[in-house]
């Protein structure tokens, strides 16, 4: 009789700024229900549900970051997240109406080199707005999949689940100048 091997769960680190619906991408692709609440400090802890429909993995709901490194605490645990945890892959999840920042921190969380997606949430608050987002050139430029989400209303989730089980490492590959570049190596 020969022992099989247990499957190991895989984790999905769920990213993004503050108040960008994290907390509502947890909830719709585990069932689990988060206390949401807008002001500093009331998301230090993070918290881990598994997925509905992905076979053994676990979704880490993490405290909004605006940049890395951090500089609160509560970018220190999310940080802690990226670089401590065996993550199988990073959902960003961003807000559309501020498709600038939300791509900043796209490069930041490209150069982890983790496999990623990018929910780019709040489609439409940014439609009502007038902001034209063309998801394909964003997924061309940062090669990977981006999809467009309402996460209140659990728009996007089956998308956003294929493209967590099929999420790869971005191509993107930043460069520094010369003394910094020699350092990295």
């Amino acid at each position: 009789m020969t022992a099989q091997k247990k499957s190991q769960p895989s984790s999905v680190a769920l990213v993004g700024q503050p108040n960008v619906g994290i907390a509502q991408d947890f909830q719709q692709l585990t069932g689990s229900y988060v206390t949401v609440a807008n002001y500093p400090g009331t998301t230090v802890e993070i918290t881990r549900g598994t997925a509905r429909n992905l076979a053994q993995t676990e979704m880490i709901d993490t405290p909004g970051v605006v940049t890395l490194p951090p500089h609160s605490e509560d970018e220190e645990v999310t940080a802690r997240v990226l670089l401590n945890e065996p993550l199988q892959a990073i959902v960003q999840v961003g807000d559309a109406k501020n498709i600038r920042r939300t791509l900043l921190l796209s490069l930041q969380l490209a150069e982890t080199g983790v496999p990623m997606a990018l929910a780019l949430n709040m489609m439409d608050e940014a439609d009502e707005r007038g902001l034209e987002i063309n998801t394909d050139v964003i997924a061309e430029a940062l090669h990977i999949d981006v999809i467009p989400t309402i996460a209140v209303r659990g728009e996007g989730m089956h998308e956003l689940t294929r493209a967590i089980g099929a999420a790869h490492r971005s191509g993107i590959r930043l460069h520094y100048p010369a003394p910094i570049e020699k350092i990295l190596v």
